[in-house]
């Protein structure tokens, strides 16, 4: 068996969204492949219509169900579980991609000895093969074996987990799975799997096309889906301590860190979280940042990357929390109120 596609699912019958991911995959063109489909507990009807499908098509389509609602973390542990092929692909249930994508993808692998193949995405907002807006994942100089320089690019860079194949023996081989109960988890494992790759290869088109609605993971800001993040972000640090590269991409890791954990989860929660609490949070989140990473503000990737606006409020929410809560908060209602109408 050359591919395993771990499929993900919960509550994703809705328009079409389930079938038309299913039905894209059972069309690809190569065929000694493996769909494995894992049921999150949903309540709508997306198991009934993937037991229809592994009905349909029982050499292609295999389905299971978890114990209880795990999120996409223990979903994806469940199917790596099940998983026989030599290559290994995730793929989010409302996603899909071009009919030879996996075709492309492993026959770069196999020309090339590659243990992870990656290529582009584009985002779309309605079921169509036409690219939308493209997103570049990962660049053409990491590509090939994997020197001092681009093992640090993958490291500060790697893009999405569901852009890619992987080599049976980069995941499976390793001890580590991801975080159950969690959104963000890819965040979690990405640098470990990174630490254990010797090629990467990479086509630059947008052969993935990722889904933009309401309910996407991205558009949603809760309280808690930002611990989320932050526990992510804490298991990241925890993996390369354990697997030991922690010293050795420091300034990599400590920049990924900074944006996960910190920048982004700031000023998501300044934006839009809209619960109670919005200030001990922040306040706590400058805290452990300052804490994890006393001198962050010197890497430099930090001081490269970040603008000087926010290197400005970054600075404050450490070391002001109430005046860059109301300094923000006031920036942020005058580019709305004011010069939104100007």
């Amino acid at each position: 068996m050359k591919l395993s596609v771990i499929v993900p699912v919960y509550n994703m019958a809705s328009d079409d969204r389930l079938s038309y991911t299913m039905d894209c995959l059972l069309h690809q063109t190569i065929r000694d492949f493996e769909i494995v489909a894992v049921d999150d507990c949903s309540t709508d009807a997306s198991g009934q219509i993937l037991q229809e499908l592994q009905r349909q098509h029982p050499d292609l389509v295999k389905v299971y169900r978890t114990p209880r609602n795990l999120h996409q973390g223990g979903a994806k542990n469940l199917g790596l579980l099940h998983a026989s092929g030599d290559f290994i692909a995730f793929i989010d249930a409302d996603d899909w991609v071009v009919p030879d994508y996996f075709e492309r993808l492993l026959n770069r692998a196999e020309a090339t000895g590659a243990d992870v193949v990656g290529t582009d995405y584009s985002l779309v907002y309605e079921h169509t093969m036409t690219p939308g807006r493209v997103v570049h994942n990962n660049q053409p100089s990491q590509a090939g074996v994997l020197d001092e320089d681009r093992l640090r690019s993958l490291m500060l860079d790697f893009g999405s987990l569901c852009v890619k194949i992987f080599r049976r023996e980069i995941i499976l081989d390793c001890p580590s799975r991801f975080p159950e109960g969690i959104f963000y988890e890819d965040n979690a494992l990405a640098r470990t799997w990174v630490s254990r790759m010797h090629r990467f290869e990479y086509i630059p088109e947008p052969l993935y096309f990722y889904y933009q609605h309401s309910d996407s993971t991205v558009h949603t800001v809760t309280r808690q889906r930002l611990e989320d993040r932050l526990t992510s972000a804490r298991i990241m640090l925890k993996e390369a301590r354990h697997y030991g590269y922690f010293d050795r991409f420091r300034p990599e890791l400590e920049y990924s860190f900074l944006v996960l954990f910190y920048k982004n989860t700031l000023f998501s929660c300044m934006r839009q979280m809209r619960e109670k609490g919005k200030y001990t949070f922040i306040r706590g989140l400058g805290r452990e940042m300052s804490r994890t990473f006393p001198d962050f503000e010197k890497n430099p990737y930090y001081r490269e990357r970040t603008n000087e606006e926010e290197q400005h409020f970054l600075h404050l929410c450490i070391h002001a929390p109430l005046r860059f809560y109301v300094s923000y908060q006031l920036l942020w209602w005058l580019r709305d109120h004011w010069y939104g109408k100007s």
